[in-house]
């Protein structure tokens, strides 16, 4: 059981003001498995007023040691990675060989990245004409809210950037993923981290509200929905404080006349139901050929089918449960409205006969769907596939660019120059073409409503100050 009463502040856990708790379930037992503090205003302002007195120093350390401390972080993480990577599993569902790659080895390829960027972070940059120098400094306390679904990856993307820049930081992790956070907090502790670089508070919605509103709090970087993400940049704009968001998908894997159903195949689950469909980028809308329909919707179909839905623990499973209950009746009530607007159900569609316990539904494709649909146009955060058919390359590119989003998207095709020119004109942050993978270093930002302010690195975390002098003075220290 995983009871913890406090939050951690300055380097150590500390007693929380408040006396309020969330309880933490289990998706797979639906039985509780601990609980953490649910911080309130005082808590908050508690830990962003010590990240504002360590501000000073850490932002004058050197970027050779901030990398050094950023590297020690990564060391320190990958001799715990195999125990992080479980506890988050534990937490939220996530099926183990998925999250010992975005909570494990990830985490640590992060950290390793942004202590060289770190390293070669170029402070301050001589005017051509040797009057001035333009100076990049940290934006200041950073308050970072990460989600549930890869917690470790997306926290080591905004600690990792905001460590680099010199800004210290307070993290709000979701509920549900709470206890790998304040472990990570231990681990920057062990680092040589200094206190107060570093605070976790835990809670819900109040307390990213407080985080948000902190007057101690100069940055606001935040990975959720966009309806959540509405509400933070309106609070930003109130206070006048930058706003780095990454938000919701309704993301599209375009597949083109002449693809490998066998490489779609390959690449099906992680590409578009990827942590049971619970990522944001994940492709969801499937857009193939018209005359290859039938064809393309039984690959789906088989390869669904033929998934493991069931103990996230067990590497053999390829889907597990949902994060909650309340995630599961959210994809319920989606796929009644899919059979209410005339959606055929090709595969799944319920909870599966043999899993009594547990926020699992069936991996679900869906056919006969229109643009106007729920299911087709809105984020649904479950393993819900919807396949559209297109009438040639230009109009899968328009039916995939017929979103409010823009975060994630794909292409299939044996022509690679042809699936790169279909990228190109999809209204997107990130393609894969034939699911290659991303790097690390690759640069990244959302279109239209998945996304504010970026691109989300460290030059996101620093602000630019001029400074001009006379003609004939010579540039000082």
């Amino acid at each position: 059981m995983h009871d913890v009463d406090r939050i951690h502040v300055g380097g150590r856990y500390r007693t929380a003001h408040s006396s309020a708790r969330i309880t933490l379930t289990s998706p797979v037992t639906e039985k509780r498995i601990g609980s953490v503090v649910d911080a309130g205003d005082a808590d908050v302002a508690e830990a962003a007023a010590t990240a504002r007195r360590a501000l000073p120093d850490w932002s004058r350390t050197t970027g050779d040691r901030r990398a050094e401390l950023l590297t020690d972080l990564a060391t320190a993480y990958d001799a715990r990675r195999e125990e992080i990577a479980a506890l988050v599993t534990e937490q939220n569902g996530a099926v183990i060989t998925r999250s010992r790659r975005t909570n494990g080895t990830r985490p640590v390829a992060l950290y390793r990245h942004y202590a060289e960027r770190a390293r070669s972070l170029d402070r301050e940059t001589p005017w051509p004409s040797g009057r001035g120098v333009t100076r990049r400094e940290p934006a200041g306390v950073v308050g970072a809210i990460v989600p549930w679904n890869a917690p470790q990856s997306l926290l080591a993307a905004k600690l990792g950037p905001a460590l680099a820049a010199g800004c210290t930081v307070v993290v709000k992790p979701s509920p549900e993923t709470s206890l790998d956070a304040l472990l990570l907090a231990e681990l920057a502790t062990a680092a040589g981290i200094p206190p107060g670089v570093l605070n976790v508070v835990t809670g819900g919605r109040g307390t990213g509200a407080a985080l948000v509103g902190c007057a101690d709090v100069d940055m606001v970087s935040f990975t959720g929905s966009t309806a959540a993400g509405r509400g933070i940049a309106a609070r930003c704009g109130e206070r006048l404080v930058p706003l780095l968001a990454e938000l919701g998908g309704k993301s599209a894997a375009v597949v083109l006349d002449d693809a490998d159903p066998a490489l779609l195949a390959t690449h099906l689950i992680r590409t578009c139901l990827p942590n049971t469909g619970q990522v944001c980028y994940s492709c969801t809308r499937l857009i193939v050929p018209r005359a290859r329909f039938d064809e393309l919707v039984d690959v789906a179909t088989t390869v669904l089918s033929r998934a493991v839905l069931g103990d996230p623990a067990d590497p053999a499973s390829d889907f597990g449960p949902l994060v909650s209950a309340a995630q599961r009746a959210r994809v319920e009530d989606y796929l009644r409205s899919a059979r209410d607007e005339g959606s055929r159900v090709a595969l799944g569609g319920g909870r599966p006969a043999g899993l009594p316990e547990g926020f699992y539904v069936e991996p679900t494709v869906l056919v006969d769907v229109h643009r106007e649909m729920r299911v087709v146009r809105e984020e649904i955060f479950g393993p819900v596939l919807v396949v559209v058919p297109h009438d040639g390359d230009a109009d899968a590119v328009r039916i995939a660019n017929d979103s409010s989003y823009g975060l994630g998207g794909a292409v299939f095709g044996a022509d690679v120059e042809r699936a790169r020119a279909v990228a190109r004109a999809m209204e997107t942050g990130t393609v894969s073409i034939n699911g290659q993978d991303g790097e690390i270093a690759a640069a990244f930002q959302g279109f239209k409503d998945s996304a504010v302010g970026g691109p989300p690195d460290e030059r996101a975390y620093l602000q630019i100050r001029s400074i001009a002098w006379p003609a004939g003075h010579a540039q000082g220290g």
